[in-house]
């Protein structure tokens, strides 16, 4: 669905350059999905030391 929105040129051309992307759509869809995934991962990052671990688990009987 195209948009107008207003973005800095000076931004996008660069991101276009550096990401080797064909075209400004190509480039801003991978920012968006870069964004997405960077504040997914911060979001897994915050439940470390949150879950009760298994005090009885032997971690090393699955090796060889």
């Amino acid at each position: 669905m195209p948009q107008n929105i207003p973005v800095d040129d000076t931004l996008l051309n660069q991101a276009l350059k550096v990401g080797g992307f064909k075209n400004q759509s190509d480039t801003i869809n991978a920012a968006l999905a870069s964004f997405i995934e960077k504040h997914q991962r911060d979001e897994v990052i915050k439940l470390f030391g949150t879950m009760p671990c298994d005090k009885s688990y032997d971690y090393k009987a699955g090796r060889g």
